[in-house]
């Protein structure tokens, strides 16, 4: 029912209700009737006279309460009624449009509505208009459908007229004919098409890139039109290059394979350079690198300016404005207002907020140049034309102004002014006497030190400039100007240098430090002594030796206790000639000795130092006055010796030691390098001979050990044999002399039989008796019992393969035994027990081997000789755990540190195997084994000059230690042989071995493998 609006009611709040409004209808509440809405009583009862005229119809209304909805559907069905209407046409008049009627006839249930009075009469009367209503707006929407349909069909098929559609037409179908025109569109024309406008895309794109998301370009899918021809035209290409290629007899198509090889390898190298440096495998991340690449993931402005997120900028807008609201003198704030708006991409908003700083803040320079450099050149002329005329005292503004002007005449007219303004400014007196030339220059320069006596800069530059007479006057000018900068003093002892005048050098600079000790008492400047020593410095690197060994030697004494002065004075020359400064330490070790005359540390250190930056002359002329000095020692006569030997001086060589000899009659050393030198140049007679006089007067072990190593060398085995059968009577602890003997009878005698068996076996046995603790001694016993099958019996000089083989067998257990018993006596020995585990790799029992070393492990943890024969025999699957062991525990062993090496050229790691040489090779100069894995490293990777690099520096390193090397120099076959040559036969025996090792780790797998396949 409605609720009709009444005078003096209250309004609602939500306006007034709509016609047919029924309170709580929407919710299922039935409609009620109150006082409100029937009205007074009057009206009433006349709505009820009224309907007596009416009839049926009357009283049936009059049953109704006014108002009700069942009351006015019943009073529209009586209208109708009586009006004759009995249908209702719904047409929609369009064009092309099809008209749908619809027959509404309440006459069906009048008779129903006026027969039931009452309650039930409102009820059935009601629901019967709902249905009907129901039924009207059922026709209205299908009659906007088949409208809409019409539409579709005739946009489909336009030449069938408005036939009306039985089924609504795909979306696919309404672009029929455009997708049919897109096969004439050219390939220009396609790429020509724009991308889609759609602001959502670009909303998503933004959120990508914030989020570091690829936003990607926009790509539009081609035709196959374009797609058949592209293929054809590629297929074409093809051919026409195959072709080519035939015809010309060029490489085929394994140049793109070889291609792809060499991008995998790239891609490989890129990933083993972001592996670890060290062995076990940790990440190291460098920062710089790390940064940068982060850097570069943010987005860039186009001038290449900084980067900055749009929030981070919009904040720094926000607190620079806030900066430069509350303190607007504040220079900074514009310019770093102005450059957040440059990193924006904004330069004129950062060009507009400078030029309002320029203006707020106008005596502050640094406003101005940030303003000139934020304008092209043009306008930053005139911003720093306003600028000097504002600040005419800063020399910022007129260097700027310079170095925006091209042309020299230019830069000359704004440095006048400038030196006009600022008459007493050192750096434009500089600047404007760079631009002249030399002449222009003398003539500036003299108005500089007038108008600026106290640079004394400008004072140095002039004399540089004079001539010889006229440096001299202005330095003396100089000197009166300023008397106690120790610089012109300097300078003035270089001019005496340039001119050769070496005596005036060392006075002027004792009446510098004469003059300047004055002032040091009178006005407290004090010159320190490392001041003094960096100026000695600069002066040899200013080309001026002589001028620096004054500095030094009148200011290496200061501030220095008596007890200490030999250790400073040692430090402050090895620091000198770390920093590369020669002569500057040449001339404090010279001072030093001529203090300490007697010290053979200083006289040592000298000596190196000329043997490594000096010159034949120099090494001489030390090592002459080192031994004339120190007469007793022996080592200087033999260096200097040797030196003329190595310079094919044989005479004078002889003359030193002769003077040697007398200054010490018995020294062995003497005796020896005396006998070495004859023994050298193959006068072997006068070698007996020194050799029996030194056995004489100065008797030694290692006398006789060099007499019966001179009668081995010459084929005289009995007599080397006699010898050291002497020398063993003499000095029975001698480990050596056994070994000799040893290896004379099983290796020298030209019959390997059971006789000279036994012999060597004897003088092992002996040696082993007198010295048990020798480990050389009991790996050479062991491995002649290893070898004991090849030496004959006298009664068969050639025994069948079986007995050769059983003997072998024994020999190992023999060689086994003494290894064992070795070990007992002397625990915790390296030698023997990498000697047992190479017994049992000799014998093919890798697991024995294996088990060898585990023990060896335990029983010497850190050895660096164990742990790089585990490297060096290890598969290749377990070398990189076996170094990150050995690493760890012998981190500083050049032996380790070399088979790491090793490990990582297999692994085609160059640098990194290069880097880890090179640590070697520095860490032990005198390992032999070393420079020879450096050097065949070198052979297999590196190029001709790297190569001749490592074999001039191990020629000159001299190395005498290694296995491989000593067992290479020590053989009688290569007796007399330099170093160069015992690195090349090294480097072939370490090939030996690389091979070896290969062949025992194939025979070893494949050993595994057949023991698999039988389990």
């Amino acid at each position: 029912m409605s609720v009709p609006s009444q005078p003096g009611r209250r309004k609602s709040p939500f306006g007034e209700p709509p016609p047919g409004y029924v309170p709580g209808l929407g919710r299922g509440a039935a409609g009620f009737t109150t006082r409100s809405d029937i009205g007074n009583m009057a009206t009433s009862a006349a709505g009820a006279g009224d309907s007596d005229d009416e009839g049926a119809g009357g009283t049936a209304a009059a049953a109704a309460p006014v108002g009700s909805r069942a009351a006015e559907a019943r009073a529209a069905k009586l209208a109708a009624a009586s009006a004759g209407q009995s249908q209702k046409r719904v047409s929609f008049d369009t064009a092309g449009a099809t008209t749908t009627t619809s027959t509404f006839n309440p006459a069906a249930s009048a008779a129903t509505a006026t027969t039931n009075v009452g309650v039930e009469g409102q009820f059935d009367d009601s629901m019967t208009n709902e249905n009907n209503e129901d039924d009207e707006a059922d026709m209205i929407w299908q009659a906007i459908d088949d409208r809409m349909n019409a539409k579709r069909n005739k946009r489909s098929r336009p030449h069938q007229g408005a036939e009306p559609p039985t089924a609504r037409a795909k979306i696919g179908a309404q672009f029929r004919d455009l997708k049919a025109e897109l096969a004439t569109v050219s390939e220009e024309g396609w790429l020509q098409i724009p991308d889609v406008g759609d602001h959502s895309i670009k909303y998503k794109r933004r959120q990508q890139r914030k989020r570091g998301q690829d936003g990607g370009d926009t790509f539009t899918p081609l035709t196959d039109n374009l797609l058949e021809s592209r293929s054809k035209q590629n297929l074409e290409q093809t051919k026409e290059g195959a072709a080519k290629m035939a015809t010309d007899g060029g490489a085929t198509t394994t140049t793109n394979i070889r291609g792809l090889g060499a991008a995998r390898g790239t891609v490989l190298g890129m990933s083993l350079d972001k592996m670890s440096d060290s062995v076990s495998g940790q990440t190291v991340v460098d920062p710089q690198g790390y940064l940068t690449s982060m850097g570069n993931a943010t987005s860039t402005t186009a001038n290449g300016g900084m980067t900055a997120d749009v929030g981070d900028i919009n904040k720094a807008r926000l607190l620079l404005k806030s900066v430069r609201d509350t303190n607007p003198k504040h220079g900074p704030g514009w310019i770093a207002s102005a450059r957040v708006e440059e990193a924006a991409n904004k330069m004129n908003k950062a060009r507009k907020l400078i030029q309002e700083g320029c203006e707020v803040c106008p005596d502050q320079e640094d406003v101005w140049l940030e303003a000139a450099r934020l304008h092209p050149p043009a306008v930053a002329k005139s911003i720093l034309a306003t600028a000097v005329r504002r600040i005419p005292n800063s020399v910022k503004l007129f260097l700027k102004a310079t170095d925006l002007e091209e042309l020299i005449e230019s830069k000359r007219a704004v440095l006048r002014k400038a030196i006009e303004a600022n008459p007493t400014s050192i750096t434009l007196w500089k600047h404007a006497v760079e631009l002249e030339d030399e002449d222009d220059a003398k003539v500036l320069l003299s108005v500089a030190v007038e108008r600026v006596p106290t640079a004394v800069e400008l004072w140095l530059a002039l004399a540089r400039l004079e001539t010889y007479d006229n440096a001299r006057r202005v330095l003396n000018q100089a000197r009166r100007a300023l008397p106690s900068d120790r610089s012109i003093w300097i300078a003035a002892a270089k001019l005496e240098e340039s001119q050769h005048h070496d005596d005036l050098v060392d006075k002027i600079m004792d009446r510098a430090f004469k003059s300047l000790s004055k002032f040091s008492e009178t006005d407290g400047i004090i010159i320190a002594r490392s001041q003094w020593l960096t100026e000695a410095e600069q002066a040899e690197a200013a080309g001026a030796p002589l001028t620096s060994a004054a500095i030094v030697k009148h200011a290496i004494g200061q501030d220095v206790d008596e007890q200490d002065r030999l250790r400073t004075w040692a430090d402050d020359a090895n620091g000198a000639l770390m920093r590369g400064s020669i002569s500057t330490a040449r001339a404090i070790l010279a001072h030093a000795i001529q203090t300490f005359p007697t010290k053979r540390s200083l006289w040592m250190q000298a000596v190196e130092l000329e043997k490594n930056n000096g010159t034949a002359e120099t090494l001489d002329d030390i090592l002459k006055a080192a031994s004339e000095r120190l007469p007793r020692v022996e080592l200087f006569w033999l260096l200097r010796a040797k030196e003329r030997w190595l310079a094919k001086d044989v005479d004078v060589a002889r003359d030193i030691l002769t003077r040697a000899f007398a200054a010490n009659p018995d020294s062995e050393q003497v005796w020896l390098a005396a006998a070495k030198l004859e023994w050298e140049t193959g006068e072997i007679e006068r070698a007996r001979v020194l050799l029996l006089r030194a056995r004489e007067r100065a008797p030694s072990a290692r006398v006789y050990m060099k007499s019966a190593l001179l009668e081995r060398e010459e084929g005289n085995t009995k007599a080397a044999l006699d010898l050291i059968d002497q020398g063993v009577k003499e000095y029975p602890d001698f480990a050596k002399l056994y070994m000799m003997g040893g290896q004379i009878c099983s290796d020298d005698l030209p019959i390997k039989n059971h006789t000279n068996l036994d012999k060597a076996r004897r003088w092992y046995q002996r040696g082993l008796t007198k010295c048990p603790n020798n480990a050389i001694l009991w790996i050479l016993a062991g491995r002649l019992e290893e070898r004991a099958h090849t030496y004959t019996a006298k009664e068969n000089t050639n025994p069948t393969t079986a007995t050769t083989t059983v003997t072998a067998k024994v020999g190992v257990t023999k060689a086994r035994s003494l290894l064992e018993l070795a070990r007992l006596k002397n625990p915790k020995n390296e030698q023997l027990w990498l000697e047992a585990v190479r017994l049992e790799s000799r014998s093919n029992n890798p697991k024995l081997a294996e088990t060898l070393m585990a023990r060896a492990l335990q029983d010497c943890p850190n050895s660096g000789l164990l742990l790089a024969e585990t490297i060096y025999t290890a598969p290749r699957v377990e070398k990189k755990s076996k170094s990150t062991l050995a690493i760890k525990r012998c981190p500083e062993s050049p032996l380790v540190i070399c088979a790491v090496a090793s490990f990582f050229a297999s692994e085609r790691k160059t640098d990194k195997a290069r880097k880890w040489l090179e640590r070697a090779v520095v860490l032990d100069p005198d390992q032999g084994d070393s420079w020879a894995r450096y050097y065949l490293f070198e052979l297999k990777f590196g190029k001709k000059e790297q190569q001749d690099s490592i074999r001039d520096r191990c020629i000159k390193a001299e190395p005498k230690h290694g296995e491989l090397w000593q067992s290479i120099c020590k053989d009688i076959k290569n007796k007399r042989i330099g170093v160069d040559k015992a690195l090349d036969l090294t480097v072939q025996l370490l090939k030996k071995e690389d091979h070896q090792r290969n062949n025992n780790h194939k025979a070893n797998n494949n050993g595994n493998t057949h023991n698999g396949a039988r389990e």
